[in-house]
């Protein structure tokens, strides 16, 4: 089941009854829309005049929910997740805890491959031709990445991906569109964050991410072969929106709708949101010896 993104933009008073998300919207004569708390995954706090009770956050946690909240320029800034979100959390920890120095590169190995693949297929929808640097790069990743082709990958993809843009350098404080690539990876990593925690695995404990002020490191390490699709997303909205360097709330909808975009993982189709849940399950089946390989979803097939 694909859970609900809720997104919050205007003065809203959300409070909790009867399990239910009680939306309170003052500019609308107080007038309360309910929804079912079990129902939601994402929560989008996009506005200083929010009031949220106590009740609200701890019922949102307690069902597994990503809080995201925005700073002054309306940009994600915070992700609140559960403490726990899964019954044998301790021993899954400890399976996590203990994975070989080897396994871990094994797997970021897969994942490295599985990104330039992927920004393969991009360059070649967009761009009609195949990029057969790409298909060598992936092809040849070693254990770890300890080439780089990571790097190398992603060089000549920022470089090509947007051909109207001139000169245009991937920089999370760069000129536009880096503002919508910002908006739409922080909607995903939301959404591994809290597929990592429903599987019982500690986001903080990356493969190869190891930055000692990243609470996130290992959904930052997870959500790199999806963040093509994220791509692919700004992409139409550039050629769809006649007006798209603002993060309007038409725009803002748009990247909402990543949790349901189309992937193709484990030869089906599926939604992201249910397909990154594919894929961390599969990471932890790695962790307890179950299985060496981690599924990651394909652009084409």
């Amino acid at each position: 089941m694909v859970k609900r993104t809720l997104y919050f933009g205007n003065s809203t008073y959300l409070s909790v009854k009867n399990k239910q998300l009680v939306i309170t919207m003052p500019d609308k004569e107080n007038k309360n829309i309910t929804i079912p708390i079990e129902d939601i995954g994402i929560v989008l706090i996009d506005n200083y005049q929010i009031t949220i009770t106590s009740g609200v956050l701890a019922s949102l946690l307690e069902n597994n929910v990503s809080i995201i909240t925005c700073d002054y320029r309306h940009l994600p800034v915070g992700l609140m997740l559960p403490l726990f979100g899964n019954n044998v959390q301790t021993e899954r920890f400890r399976y996590q805890i203990e994975a070989s120095i080897p396994l871990k590169k094994q797997l970021w190995q897969q994942t490295i491959t599985s990104k330039i693949k992927n920004q393969g297929d991009v360059l070649e929808i967009q761009t009609g031709l195949i990029p057969k640097n790409m298909r060598v790069w992936a092809n040849n990743v070693k254990s770890g990445d300890v080439e780089n082709k990571e790097a190398r990958a992603a060089a000549y993809y920022w470089k090509n991906i947007f051909p109207n843009i001139n000169g245009f350098i991937r920089d999370r404080d760069g000129a536009f569109p880096n503002n919508l690539l910002n908006y739409g990876y922080s909607i995903l990593r939301a959404i591994v964050a809290r597929a990592l925690v429903s599987n019982g695995l500690l986001p903080t404990l990356g493969l190869f991410h190891r930055n000692k002020y990243n609470p996130y490191c290992l959904a930052d390490d997870i959500m790199e072969p999806y963040r093509p699709y994220v791509d692919m997303l700004v992409i139409d909205i550039m050629s769809n929106y006649d007006t798209y360097e603002i993060l309007n709330k038409e725009i803002k909808t748009k990247l909402l709708s990543i949790p349901t975009l189309d992937v193709n993982i484990n030869n089906k189709r599926s939604p992201l949101m249910v397909a990154v849940s594919t894929t961390t399950a599969s990471l932890m089946k790695c962790y307890i010896g179950e299985t060496r390989k981690i599924l990651y979803p394909s652009i084409l097939t």
